[in-house]
């Protein structure tokens, strides 16, 4: 009898996912921390697609996608050998207001993957059903939100912006009432760590200070082992936290990302993204963008980030008080000294950022002008954001050129033509080669961003029981910066009725 090679890869891919090399260090903390229970499956799960790029954090590669036992894995239908779930416990700060408990209300974490790199991986069920912090939801996630996050964690990261990944997205029979009644989904969302600020919040309010002491030494060894060499750990951790928030800000900022919703149990202790809820890309550019409906204060708007930033980094200060110093107010000093650090390092990688997406090859005085004149005109003109900037690379250098393409762009072409006159004469100060430029420029500028009226071209499909355009579109974002001939449709601006979709944060 011949064997079957596909069945042969089976099973060698059952071997691989039986021993995966799974622990949960989390769940070695004490009983406060978290609480020990199993996934709630979902009614009808399959598997609606699967990320290799993700996979291969886990050493898995596709084929391990065919077997059924894979959706009993990862859907939480069966135990996978060596996990460990729990729900974890956080509170957090949630539109500037302290709400006492949160937690993962819908979310599962099984533990983490050891892969060959040395590197972990935590694997997080999204969607996985009730836990103790369910407060009054139902513990699922929906079809929509899970589309929306399983394709950002991977445009992100193709841009180079830290985030959270996702191996896969499963679909169900099951329905869940939102708005209105929808399909429940579940994510699979990997992250080296899911601790967030609130995390350490709910421990200080609690006036648990040895909890809260514990959770740092578990960040500082799992996370930040370097630290221990310092002469304050727990300082240097929220030096380490400030520094890496500020980087990523300054990269949404620069990339047009809106988050939507920057509560403090939304913000990463190891500056990830996390929490893809009512997110957007800019379009035309507004900086006053408001992408989540239920902001009605606007509190979380594109151009507020990097303060709102600030603000939630002063909470996790205030929550890290009592292991900084032998006094309350030795210990505010110190923590304020790093908290006044936030907005340089903002400003500074901002800067480099912008200097790079305007092709230059440092920032010099007069530049926040020159990028100041710059926005203003794209926000007065309604010009869109990530085209202008792509298409800024082809911009002609030698004297006299008329630049039509980018010049078409604006209506008010006579202020456009002002402001190219000041960005070829900074050009020409950096004697900078036109080829050279655009080559770098092309690295930057993605051609390809997460537009909102994409990804809803992508459920639309989806509910109606066609994957295909999950597939198209992540396989797109993960080559943001290529041509990919034939596809610029995708890279067009909304058509009118995909401009400013209302986004919701229920999920």
């Amino acid at each position: 009898m011949v064997e079957c090679p596909l069945a042969r890869r089976h099973v060698d891919a059952m071997r691989r996912l039986d021993q995966l090399n799974f622990s949960n260090s989390y769940a070695r903390l004490p009983e406060p921390f978290h609480t020990r229970l199993p996934p709630t499956p979902l009614q009808g799960t399959r598997l609606l697609s699967f990320n290799p790029a993700a996979a291969e954090l886990l050493d898995l590669g596709p084929v391990e996608a065919l077997h059924p036992q894979f959706v009993r894995y990862f859907s939480g239908q069966a135990h996978l050998p060596g996990s460990e779930p729990l729900a974890a416990l956080y509170a957090g700060h949630q539109f500037g207001h302290y709400v006492p408990q949160l937690g993962d209300g819908r979310a599962i974490l099984l533990g983490e993957v050891q892969n060959r790199r040395g590197e972990r991986w935590e694997v997080q069920l999204k969607g996985a059903g009730l836990t103790p912090y369910s407060r009054r939801g139902d513990g699922r996630a929906v079809l929509r939100s899970t589309i929306r996050e399983y394709l950002a964690g991977e445009a992100m990261h193709a841009l180079g912006i830290p985030t959270t990944r996702a191996l896969c997205l499963f679909g169900s029979d099951e329905e869940v009432g939102r708005e209105e009644v929808e399909t429940g989904a579940l994510l699979v969302r990997l992250a080296p760590s899911h601790v967030r600020f609130g995390s350490f919040e709910v421990f200080y309010y609690r006036r648990q200070f040895d909890h809260l002491r514990r959770l740092a030494n578990y960040v500082i060894e799992h996370h930040y082992p370097d630290l221990h060499e310092d002469e304050n750990p727990y300082l240097a951790l929220f030096r380490e936290v400030t520094t890496r928030t500020a980087r990523l800000i300054a990269q949404w900022q620069a990339v047009g990302f809106a988050h939507g919703v920057m509560n403090t149990d939304n913000m990463s202790i190891l500056g990830l993204t996390l929490d893809y809820g009512p997110y957007a890309f800019l379009d035309d550019f507004d900086p006053a963008l408001v992408c989540n409906h239920s902001d009605y204060q606007g509190r979380y708007a594109f151009d507020r980030q990097p303060d709102i930033a600030h603000w939630n980094l002063s909470c996790l200060g205030q929550a890290l008080l009592p292991l900084l110093g032998e006094s309350v107010d030795a210990a505010a000093e110190q923590a304020n000294a790093v908290l006044g650090s936030y907005t340089e390092r903002f400003h500074t990688q901002y800067q480099e950022n912008m200097a790079r997406k305007l092709g230059l090859r440092e920032w010099r005085p007069g530049d926040e002008r020159l990028l100041q004149d710059l926005l203003q005109l794209l926000a007065a003109n309604h010009v869109d954001y990530s085209n202008f900037f792509r298409a800024l690379g082809r911009f002609d250098s030698a004297p006299g050129t008329r630049n039509a393409v980018l010049r078409d762009l604006f209506p008010d072409r006579a202020a456009f033509d002002r402001w190219a006159e000041d960005y070829r004469t900074r050009l020409a100060a950096e004697q900078t080669d036109n080829a050279a430029r655009r080559h770098a420029m092309d690295h930057i500028n993605p051609k390809y961003i997460l537009r909102n009226y994409l990804a809803q071209q992508a459920i639309a499909r989806a509910q109606q029981g066609d994957n295909s355009e999950i597939e198209h579109l992540l396989r797109l974002l993960q080559a943001p910066f290529d041509e990919h001939p034939g596809q610029d449709a995708y890279a067009a601006p909304p058509p009118e009725w995909g401009r400013r979709l209302a986004i919701s944060c229920s999920s």
